[in-house]
């Protein structure tokens, strides 16, 4: 299955900065009719509703919050893409025996996977009526293997790539299209700190609806998440140890 971005009419969570606001800006310059810029202050993007007019629509929603969640799916009856790519990361470098971690991880949790599978559960039945529809979610690479610097995040991030391959099982049969995203390191405020080769939020924003327009499942939307998907499939253990290593040995 593809999805068409000209004329359709899609709704992108955390809208307000970096991925989001990038997926934003580049569903309206690809044609689409409408774009729901959701965010949990909607003044956020303010600016997108003032620049494209009724094309970019405020929304508030918090996907932590089951009321705005339910509220969304009410009001945008009309959306054919949900993508849901609002997403934190708390633990940064925290040392495995931080006492916050556990704390932090439960935040990551609510909105890197639970936030998803809840508003896919709220918007399946508006994108069933609306001839199937799509949806796309933004993961990441350590989606297939565990950062050990952000081993929270990591893991809310392979909970999240899980729930999208039950999805597309789940949704096969009303035509959802599901696509889960395998961003690398991405030149955002949420990777600021990670000391590798930033791709930036245009680019990726592009890529992911270039995958979607070709149907891809599994979409790599940067040269870092390409080269660490191709050793994943090649030999996972080995990228595990990779990234595991100690700085000195993994640069040897």
């Amino acid at each position: 299955m593809a999805l068409r971005i000209d004329g359709t009419v899609a709704l992108v969570t955390g809208a307000n900065r970096g991925i989001g606001r990038a997926l934003t800006e580049a569903l309206i310059a690809g044609g689409a009719k409408k774009v729901y810029a959701a965010a949990r202050d909607p003044k956020a993007v303010s600016d997108l509703v003032k620049k494209h007019g009724t094309r970019v629509v405020a929304m508030q929603l918090d996907v932590t919050k089951p009321a705005e969640i339910a509220n969304a799916a009410a009001r945008a009856t009309d959306v054919a893409l949900l993508i849901n790519n609002a997403g934190i990361a708390t633990n940064f470098g925290s040392a495995f025996t931080d006492a916050s971690l556990v704390e932090g991880f439960r935040q990551e949790i609510e909105v890197n996977a639970f936030g998803p599978l809840a508003l896919t559960q709220a918007f399946a039945p508006v994108l069933a009526k609306n001839g199937g529809g799509g949806v796309v979610n933004v993961l990441s690479v350590v989606s297939l293997v565990s950062f050990p610097s952000i081993v929270t995040y990591s893991a809310s991030k392979a909970a999240a790539h899980s729930i999208t391959q039950a999805t597309r099982s789940h949704l096969r049969a009303q035509g959802t299209y599901v696509a889960g995203v395998f961003a690398g390191p991405v030149d955002t405020d949420m990777g600021k700190n990670v000391p590798m080769e930033k791709a930036s939020p245009q680019s990726v924003a592009q890529a992911i609806l270039t995958g979607i327009e070709a149907g891809e499942e599994d979409i790599f939307p940067d040269v870092v998440s390409r080269e660490m998907g191709k050793a994943f499939f090649a030999d996972p253990k080995a990228l595990e140890r990779q990234v595991g290593a100690p700085p000195e040995e993994a640069a040897a």
